[in-house]
C-alpha cells in the first residue's frame, strides 16, 4: 500500500497555532511513521517547522501573511475588528485559492487545516474545489461583538451567518475538530434565528480536549528546569506576548513595574519575550533586562518561572495551566475570543488572574506580581491529550488500522 499523502495548512498568524499543529503531527507519526506530511505555512511558522525537520512546500512563499494586516490594526493593545475583517478579505481569497492550486498539483489524500475558515467559505460558495476530504481544527465556534455599536454587531452577525452556513454546506467534505472541552463551547445561539451552538457542535464537531506539546509531569521539578536553562536562584518572572506580534505595550508596562519591584525584590529576574515585530521598534525596557524575540520552547521557561505575565492567547494560557504556573493574563481589547471565551476557560480552571491593560498602572501591576509570584496553582481533571485524540481520528479518516 502506498503511504498516505497529507497536506497540513497553518497560515494563522499566532505561533500558538503551528505549535499545536506540530504536536498533532508528531503524535500521528508516532503511530504511523509512513504517513507523508507536507506543509503550507506563513513565513515565521514555516521557518520554525523547517528547524524541526518538517517538509515545507515551496508554495508557502505565496502565502498571504495575516500578520502584515495586524501591523495596521493593532494599536494600544486594541484590535480593530471591523478593519481586520475588511483588510483580510484579499489575503483570505489568495490563501483559499492557493490551497486549491496545491491540491491540484500534488493530489493529497487528506488536507488538515488550522482555522482555515477562508478555505471552508470558498468551498461553500463554490469558488474553489478540493478533491479530497478536509479536517479543520478550531478553538472557537462563534463570533461575538463586544460593543453595542451597530456596525460591530452587524460584522459579528455576518461572520456567524457565514460560519454556520459554511459548516452545514461543506459537511460532506469537512470534518471539524474543536480544541477544548464541551464547557468551552458557548451556550445559546450563534445569533438571532441561528442554531444553538452546543446542539450544532454535537452534530458537526469532534471535541478533542486540550493540546500541549509536552508532558506536564516532566516539568514539575522547577529547580531541575531552572538549572537546565541557566537561571539563577532569585524569583523569576517571564513577560511574554506568546506567538503573536501583539503586546509590545504590555511588555513596556511590565518594564515600568519591574523598576518598582526592584526596590522590594532586588534579586528579581524579569525576562521579556516578544514575537516578530514586522518592522516595528522593539519595546522600550529598563537597562539590564533580557529581551528575546522568540523562544522556540518557551514552555520550559514558563515551567522554570515563579510567575508569567502574558497576552491571553489560547495556546500560551493552556500551556501555563498544564504546567500549574501562576500567571497574570491581559486579553487583547476588542478581541472577543480572549475577552470572553478564553477568559471564561481560565476562570473555570482557576488557573490565572485576569487584568485589563487600559486600567492597569505600573503600581497596580507591581502589586499583582507581589501577590501572585510563587502562588500555588492546582488544576485537576483537565485533559491535555488532544493531540493523541486528533491523531486517532485522522487515522480513522485515512482508513488506517
Amino acid at each position: 500500500m502506498n503511504p498516505k499523502n497529507v497536506l497540513f495548512i497553518s497560515v494563522q498568524g499566532g505561533m500558538g497555532h503551528v505549535t499545536r499543529d506540530l504536536a498533532i503531527v508528531r503524535e500521528l507519526h508516532r503511530k504511523t511513521p509512513e504517513i507523508k506530511i507536507s506543509w503550507i505555512a506563513h513565513p515565521q511558522a514555516a521557518g520554525w517547522l523547517r528547524e524541526h525537520g518538517e517538509t515545507i512546500l515551496s508554495e508557502s512563499g505565496e502565502v498571504a501573511d495575516y500578520n502584515l494586516v495586524g501591523v495596521e490594526i493593532l494599536k494600544n493593545f486594541r484590535l480593530d475588528l471591523v478593519k481586520y475583517a475588511k483588510l483580510t478579505e484579499e489575503p483570505k481569497r489568495i490563501n483559499a485559492k492557493l490551497v486549491e492550486e496545491v491540491q491540484k498539483k500534488y493530489h493529497f489524500d487528506l488536507i488538515i487545516g488550522d482555522e482555515i475558515y477562508e478555505t471552508m467559505a470558498a468551498l461553500a460558495k463554490g469558488e474553489i474545489r478540493l478533491d479530497c476530504p478536509v479536517i479543520m481544527i478550531e478553538d472557537f465556534i462563534r463570533y461575538q461583538s463586544l460593543s453595542k455599536n451597530p456596525l460591530m454587531r452587524l460584522v459579528a452577525y455576518s461572520k456567524n451567518r457565514l460560519l454556520a452556513g459554511s459548516v452545514e454546506k461543506t459537511a460532506s467534505q469537512i470534518t471539524h475538530f474543536f480544541v477544548g472541552e464541551w464547557e468551552d463551547i458557548p451556550e445559546g445561539r450563534f445569533d438571532f434565528f441561528m442554531p444553538q451552538c452546543r446542539d450544532f457542535a454535537k452534530k458537526y464537531y469532534h471535541v478533542l480536549g486540550y493540546i500541549v506539546r509536552f508532558d506536564p509531569e516532566e516539568y514539575r521539578d522547577k529547580a531541575k528546569v531552572r538549572n537546565k536553562l541557566g537561571y539563577g536562584p532569585g524569583p523569576l518572572v517571564i513577560c511574554a506576548t506568546g506567538g503573536t506580534m501583539a503586546g509590545k505595550e504590555l511588555l513596556e508596562l511590565c518594564g515600568r513595574a519591574y523598576l518598582l519591584l526592584q526596590q522590594e525584590i532586588p534579586d528579581l529576574q524579569m525576562v521579556f519575550v516578544c514575537g516578530e515585530l514586522y518592522g516595528q521598534e522593539p519595546p522600550k525596557l529598563p537597562e539590564g533586562t533580557e529581551l528575546h524575540h522568540f523562544l522556540p520552547d518557551i514552555y520550559e521557561h514558563y515551567a522554570a518561572s515563579d510567575l508569567a505575565i502574558v497576552v491571553a492567547g489560547g495556546t500560551t494560557t493552556i500551556e501555563l495551566t498544564a504546567l500549574q504556573t501562576p500567571f497574570l493574563f491581559f486579553p487583547l481589547e476588542n478581541q472577543f475570543d480572549q475577552q470572553i471565551f478564553i477568559s471564561k476557560r481560565i476562570a473555570r480552571h482557576g488557573a490565572g488572574v485576569r487584568m485589563d491593560y487600559s486600567t492597569t498602572t505600573p503600581e497596580m501591576l507591581a502589586q499583582a506580581v507581589k501577590e501572585n509570584i510563587g502562588r500555588k496553582v492546582e488544576t485537576e481533571n483537565i485533559q491535555f491529550n488532544g493531540a493523541e485524540k486528533a491523531a486517532r481520528l485522522i487515522r480513522e479518516q485515512l482508513q488506517l488500522n
